[in-house]
């Protein structure tokens, strides 16, 4: 296994240490991206023996990063193990049985990194069949508000603004509540 890149990207510093902790030393060179661009961009400039993809990632979604690595024929061949605190987050953008990848839950421990890793390995042997992506629902259907609720152009501009916002805090929020969530379980890990 000695020379085997594997690039882990994570927008957590503290699930990037964990993750070259757990691989048995000398054997894997690690490399390591913050964020989604960051970490394609890696993935095409390295074309390492495993990827590690957060799928809550900041510039690039690992679902977008996921993305452009199945629409490449020589990238979707790399072994992935997809990670995130909640497997809804994945089960939404990509149906269930994951075939190609592995899937991991965070927080893991090293028996069930390696595998996940071994997993990973034996699923990118298989002949592959188009990729089941779960539709995104249906909009809901709109209606007209009431005449009380009418709103002017600069009213619906701030209104669109302010639920951006939300959908960026809460993503905001799930991303620290999961590394809040790590950082107990490794420091609990340490004390013992």
């Amino acid at each position: 296994m000695a020379g085997r890149k594997i690039i882990v990207i994570d927008d957590s510093k503290v699930i990037r240490v964990k993750v070259r902790e757990m691989l048995p030393q000398g054997n894997f060179d690690v490399l390591e991206a913050k964020d989604g661009k960051e970490g394609i961009d890696l993935v095409r400039q390295e074309h390492p023996n495993l990827i590690m993809l957060d799928f809550l990632l900041p510039k690039l979604s690992g679902w977008e990063v996921f993305q452009q690595i199945q629409a490449s024929e020589e990238l979707r061949k790399i072994p992935l193990v997809l990670m995130s605190g909640r497997k809804e987050e994945v089960t939404e953008k990509i149906a269930e049985p994951f075939e190609y990848f592995e899937f991991i839950e965070k927080p893991f421990e090293k028996g069930q990194l390696v595998d996940a890793i071994k997993s990973a390995f034996e699923k990118a042997k298989k002949p592959r069949q188009p990729l089941k992506v779960v539709p995104p629902p249906a909009p809901a259907k709109e209606t007209a508000p009431p005449p009380a609720a009418v709103t002017t152009g600069a009213d619906a501009a701030k209104i669109k603004a302010l639920e951006q916002k939300i959908v960026a805090m809460q993503r905001e929020m799930i991303a620290l509540k999961k590394q809040v969530a790590q950082i107990k379980a490794f420091v609990l890990k340490k004390v013992k």
